[in-house]
């Protein structure tokens, strides 16, 4: 299977040429008040990990601990978070990782038995984060303004993974749609084992929560406490802008 992504500055080439169309249409003044008041969603780490560090034969994985791969890319989303400051963004959502051992294919590529998550994601997820809030928290004292908002997207998630059952989900272990242990293997396809009810699955395919799980991280992210949401949620900041 082949992706094809596009890499963070061409994206923001992109939102810079944007910025210049709505700017020939409305003017330059409103194009920058548009902007400015316009929320961004960054999510950060997870891909880092994933599909870098702990792919087979990683070249980064023999050159840092995972420790020292967290502060590199952490140095790295810096310098990202500040030119994404630079165009414009005064309201930017921020996501680090969720429990990247806890997804069905880190179970099946693990070996795991009972259902346990692969700790070595785990372990990363659980050094990254605190490096990426701690980052953000300075970075908003840098500016003077709570620019960057940050959700807990490790115990969003956690809290349905842990009790499935309590959320109404008969697993957080096995995929809707996959094949292999837990449904974990490859891709979802034509092919693939397939749930009869996605609505009682915490996961769709090996790797993404199902729509009814991302409703309940959606909604943390709009009136979770402080416990998900610094320096609050999305709710309050959002009627505190309305204001301005």
């Amino acid at each position: 299977m082949q992706v094809s992504i596009i890499r963070i500055y061409q994206q923001f080439q992109y939102f810079q040429q944007y910025q210049l169309r709505l700017s020939a249409l409305i003017g330059e003044k409103e194009a920058q008040r548009r902007v400015n008041g316009a929320l961004v969603l960054m999510t950060l780490g997870g891909n880092d990990f994933v599909n870098n560090y702990f792919i087979p034969l990683s070249p980064r994985r023999r050159q840092f601990s995972i420790s020292a791969f967290s502060e590199l890319v952490i140095t790295e989303y810096r310098k990202i978070l500040l030119q994404l400051y630079d165009l414009g963004a005064r309201r930017v959502l921020v996501t680090g990782t969720g429990p990247l051992g806890c997804v069905p294919s880190e179970l099946a590529s693990s070996g795991s038995r009972n259902g346990e998550c692969a700790p070595e994601p785990q372990q990363a997820a659980a050094i990254f984060n605190p490096m990426l809030v701690q980052m953000l928290k300075g970075l908003n004292q840098e500016l003077g303004s709570d620019v960057f908002v940050i959700a807990n997207a490790f115990q969003m998630n956690m809290d349905f993974l842990k009790n499935p059952q309590q959320f109404g989900f008969i697993t957080s272990k096995v995929a809707c749609c996959g094949q292999g242990a837990y449904n974990g293997m490859g891709v979802c396809n034509v092919l693939s084992n397939l749930c009869p009810d996605r609505n009682v699955y915490a996961f769709w395919d090996p790797f993404h929560p199902t729509e009814r799980a991302t409703r309940l991280i959606v909604k943390q992210i709009m009136s979770g406490s402080t416990d998900y949401m610094s320096p609050m949620n999305l709710s309050t900041i959002m009627a505190l802008d309305s204001r301005v």
